[in-house]
């Protein structure tokens, strides 16, 4: 049976992320926005009910929005491509994956870094992935991403190299 030229079927298949993580901020970052809304709040308490209640606003919602924007990085590997916050790099640009425990992270963080790497990096996530840029034209070395789940993200780069040999 053929679809009618009416059928809802879409010519284009949907491209299902094989890895998505995004590196929220931890939840002592945001008890600490809730501190400086309340603190926002008791520098305006001597003028009065009205202005406790707009500074203890103002200061939770910046604080808040603060912390949800450095939360907000996104790891994702879709359509061959890896994207990690602004950058959206082939994956066909990119050697081998290599998985970092807690101190070799901090040591590529630290002393081993490269100025010209990309680097997603988050303080309170303690692994990471080094990813080696095997494009002649491209000046950076490497890709530092800080993860939650390196083994899988290691794997959803191989899976995608692996699937477009064939």
């Amino acid at each position: 049976m053929e679809p009618s030229a009416s059928s809802p079927v879409s010519p284009v298949p949907s491209v299902a992320p094989h890895f998505d993580e995004r590196l929220t901020a931890p939840r002592s970052w945001w008890v600490i926005a809730g501190l400086l809304g309340l603190s926002g709040g008791l520098v305006m308490f001597p003028l009065g009910t009205v202005p406790l209640l707009g500074g203890l606003i103002v200061a939770a919602v910046l604080a808040g929005a603060a912390v949800s924007s450095y939360g907000s990085a996104r790891i994702r590997v879709v359509a061959g491509s890896l994207v990690a916050g602004d950058a959206r790099i082939p994956v066909a640009a990119l050697g081998a994956a290599e998985v970092l425990d807690a101190e070799e992270a901090r040591a590529w963080r630290m002393h081993k870094a490269d100025p010209r790497a990309f680097m997603l990096m988050r303080s309170y996530v303690p692994r990471a992935v080094r990813i080696e840029v095997t494009d002649p034209s491209d000046p950076t070395p490497y890709v530092y991403l800080s993860s939650r789940e390196p083994e899988a993200l290691a794997a959803a780069l191989d899976a995608v190299r692996a699937g477009a040999r064939d």
